[in-house]
C-alpha cells in the first residue's frame, strides 16, 4: 500500500506554487475578455484554402484602417478554412468594410455568420457568471456537509465541505491563471464557454473527491475507530487511486484532440477543461484528502495540548 497521507507536505508546495504563479498573473495581466463581455462583432468566413488573410492583410483593405482591439483568427477543419474576425466596433458601415475587405482578398469568400453582443448583455453575461460559480460552490459546501454527517467524528462534517471546496478554489485559480498567462503572451481570449468549463470543472473535480470521502466514510464506519484516522485515509486513497486516475484519463484522452483540432470555437472550453480535469484530479488525492488530516491533526494537538 502506498504511504500517500505522510508526503501532504510536498503536495501543498506543489499546488502552493501553481497558485502563487496563477494569482501573480491574474493580478499582473488579468483575463484577456473576448466579445461575450466587452461588446462586439463577431464574424465568420469560409475562404479558400490557399488564401491567407492575417489582421495586417485585412486591415490595409479597409478603409481608414482597424483598432488596435481588432483579431483575426484562421481555423483548419475537415470542413475547409475558415477565419474569425472580431472587434469592439458595432458600426454597421464598418461591418460592410470588413466584408468588403475579406472579398476583395478572396472572392470566393462566404460569410457564414455576424454575432453582435452590445455592453449591456456583456455586463449582465460576466455578473451572470460570477454569480454561478459562487452558487455552485455554496451548494457543494452544504451538501457534503449534509451528506458526511454521519462521519463527524474525528472531523466534523463542515470541514470536510471545507477542504473539498479549497481543492475546488485551487482547480479553478490554476485554471484561470493558465488562461491569464495565455491571454498575455498569446491574446487567447475567453468567453462564455470558458465559464462553462470551470462550471463543468467543479462537477467533475467534486465528483472524485467525493467518491474518495465516501470511501473514507465506509472505512471510518467499518473500523468504528479513530485513533488511526491518518490510516484510514490513506487506506481509503489507495483503494480510489487507480479509479480516479483512470476515469480521468479517458478524458484527457479525449480532451486532447479537442484542443488539437477541435477549432478555434472550442479551444477555449476544450484546453480549459483539459486543465481543470487533470488539476481536478490530482486535487481530489493529493489536497481535498490531505486537508482533512491535517485539520485532524491539528484539532488532536489543540486537545492534547
Amino acid at each position: 500500500m502506498r504511504d500517500i497521507i505522510s508526503k501532504r507536505k510536498y503536495a501543498y508546495i506543489f499546488s502552493g506554487t501553481f497558485v502563487f504563479v496563477s494569482v501573480v498573473a491574474i493580478a499582473l495581466w488579468g483575463l484577456k475578455l473576448g466579445i461575450d463581455f466587452v461588446g462586439g462583432t463577431e464574424m465568420e468566413f469560409k475562404i479558400n484554402d490557399e488564401v491567407s488573410i492575417t489582421k495586417e492583410t485585412l486591415c490595409e483593405k479597409i478603409d481608414g484602417g482597424c483598432s488596435n482591439d481588432f483579431t483575426v483568427l484562421e481555423s483548419q477543419s475537415e470542413h475547409g478554412k475558415s477565419i474569425f474576425v472580431r472587434y469592439k466596433n458595432s458600426d454597421e458601415t464598418f461591418n460592410q468594410k470588413v466584408l468588403a475587405a475579406v472579398t476583395g482578398i478572396d472572392a470566393t469568400a462566404t460569410q457564414l455568420k455576424s454575432d453582435f453582443i452590445g455592453a449591456t448583455v456583456s455586463s449582465q453575461l460576466k455578473s451572470n457568471a460570477a454569480k454561478a460559480i459562487l452558487f455552485s460552490i455554496v451548494a457543494i459546501l452544504l451538501y457534503i456537509a449534509w451528506a458526511f454527517r454521519k462521519i463527524s467524528v474525528p472531523v466534523s462534517s463542515w470541514y470536510y465541505g471545507i477542504s473539498a471546496v479549497v481543492a475546488l478554489a485551487h482547480d479553478i485559480i490554476v485554471t484561470i491563471g493558465a488562461f491569464a498567462i495565455l491571454g498575455h503572451f498569446l491574446d487567447q481570449e475567453i468567453g462564455v464557454p470558458f465559464i462553462a468549463a470551470l462550471l463543468t470543472i467543479l462537477g467533475y473535480s467534486i465528483n472524485d473527491t467525493i467518491v474518495v470521502y465516501d470511501r473514507i466514510r465506509e472505512n471510518v464506519l467499518k473500523t468504528r475507530s479513530i485513533a488511526n484516522f491518518e490510516t484510514v485515509v490513506n487506506k481509503s486513497l489507495n483503494e480510489t487511486l487507480a479509479r480516479s486516475i483512470n476515469t480521468s484519463m479517458t478524458v484527457i484522452i479525449v480532451l486532447i484532440p479537442m484542443v488539437l483540432f477541435g477549432g478555434v470555437s472550442l479551444f477555449s472550453f476544450s484546453l480549459a477543461l483539459l486543465i481543470g480535469v487533470a488539476f481536478g484530479t490530482y486535487s481530489s488525492i493529493f489536497v481535498a484528502t490531505s486537508l482533512v488530516v491535517t485539520i485532524y491533526r491539528l484539532q488532536k494537538k489543540q486537545h492534547e495540548g
